[in-house]
């Protein structure tokens, strides 16, 4: 994984894909982003042969059964037109689950207070692997409080966002208990925002048949 902090091919991750998985991404990205989907990761792996592991989500953060149904069914004449793979493979799509890989910004912000593991391409504070909870994140780097401090060392170290090279959250049952939690309220606030808009089709409707009368 890479780190780049652009954003002019419209995917705003900070923590990107390189080699034949960046080659991936920018083929499905376009496709996921119409379909009102986000890309999370891309990743090929000689698992069971070779599966390519499409990792996605909603604006909001859900991700059901069905969308990622949804999902392969869009993406797969895109790759087979594209053909990155010279080899067989199998389309696994996913979604990002409880204990996520951290790639945007709003990631780290999103789940302050919870663990995380992180890997860096540079030395930040003699180190390249961390382990803590997020203090705190804003739009340069996130704030780490270690795990474990070795002795002599500080408690917390800031990490800039362009020295990540990998991050993901430790599951923990608060992080649980609060992934379920938000799962549940956008789920919700999905369901009363498909009834809004049922509501104001179904006025619209009704005055193009008075209209007609």
């Amino acid at each position: 994984m890479t780190t780049s902090l652009g954003g002019t091919d419209g995917d705003d991750r900070i923590i990107r894909e390189s080699g034949i998985d960046a080659r991936i991404a920018m083929i499905v990205q376009p496709v996921l982003k119409g379909m009102g989907f986000r890309l999370v990761r891309v990743r090929l792996s000689g698992q069971n042969g070779l599966t390519l592991q499409i990792m996605a989500e909603r604006e909001d953060g859900t991700m059901t059964v069905e969308d990622c149904e949804e999902v392969s069914r869009a993406i797969s004449p895109a790759l087979d037109v594209d053909d990155p793979i010279e080899k067989a493979y199998h389309l696994e799509v996913s979604s990002p689950g409880i204990d996520r890989p951290l790639v945007r910004r709003s990631d780290f912000s999103d789940w302050v207070g919870h663990l995380v593991k992180m890997e860096t391409s540079t030395l930040v504070a003699e180190r390249k692997r961390f382990k803590g909870r997020i203090a705190e994140a804003d739009a340069d780097g996130v704030l780490i409080q270690r795990d474990q401090a070795a002795y002599g060392e500080e408690p917390t170290v800031r990490v800039p966002y362009d020295a990540i090279a990998e991050a993901r959250l430790i599951l923990t049952d608060d992080l649980i208990r609060d992934a379920l939690s938000k799962d549940n309220r956008a789920r919700k606030e999905a369901k009363k925002r498909r009834a809004e808009d049922d509501g104001v089709e179904a006025e619209d409707e009704a005055d193009e048949n008075e209209a007609e009368d």
